[in-house]
């Protein structure tokens, strides 16, 4: 759900100007880019479900430790201190939510994967709704995302500018809009 997750950070944008779009991108991914070591080194590692690891939402993912309830709100507090350190309270708070986001658009698609604390040390059920197990489902609710983000983003930015940038404005929202899609239908046809 990477489309998705960006669609919330084009959204919140709309509503936080003072916070940098690139910041907001960046923490809804915060758990993805975490991630990333932890797979290289084989601590977390992603399972196919059908034999298929390239389809979209195909795989369980063992994230024990970066996609944990307890392990997602330990980034989001560390990434809403390191924003309220740079900027200000406010944008702390935002961006702690906006990364803590990930993990709640996570539970909504993962099958049960997602663990309550770090490296599944409760042995209680994993968590995960499972919405990735209807593809066009999962897909619908990230384009709606995309689409949320960029017509938002654009009117923002719309509202900002003068008359004769209005366009542009739009424009942006678009190509935002475009690449959001494009990110969306590279994780659809597996394109990594």
């Amino acid at each position: 759900m990477f489309a998705g997750h960006f669609g919330i950070a084009a959204a919140v944008k709309s509503r936080t100007p003072d916070v940098p779009l690139w910041a907001l991108m960046l923490s809804t991914q915060l758990l993805d880019v975490a991630f990333v070591p932890l797979l290289l080194s084989g601590r977390e590692t992603i399972e196919p479900v059908s034999g298929d690891a390239a389809g979209y939402g195909q795989s369980v993912i063992h994230a024990d430790y970066t996609h944990s309830l307890v392990g997602a709100l330990l980034i989001a507090l560390l990434a809403g201190i390191a924003a309220q350190l740079k900027w200000r309270k406010r944008s702390g708070l935002i961006i702690g939510g906006v990364t803590f986001s990930h993990w709640l658009l996570d539970l909504i698609v993962h099958r049960a994967d997602l663990p309550l604390l770090p490296g599944h040390l409760d042995g209680l059920p994993l968590l995960g709704f499972g919405l990735w197990k209807y593809p066009a489902v999962s897909a619908g609710l990230e384009v709606l995302l995309i689409a949320a983000g960029a017509v938002l983003y654009s009117r923002n930015i719309a509202a900002s500018v003068p008359a004769g940038r209005k366009r542009a404005a739009w424009a942006a929202g678009g190509l935002m809009a475009a690449l959001l899609a494009l990110s969306l239908i590279t994780d659809i046809i597996g394109v990594a």
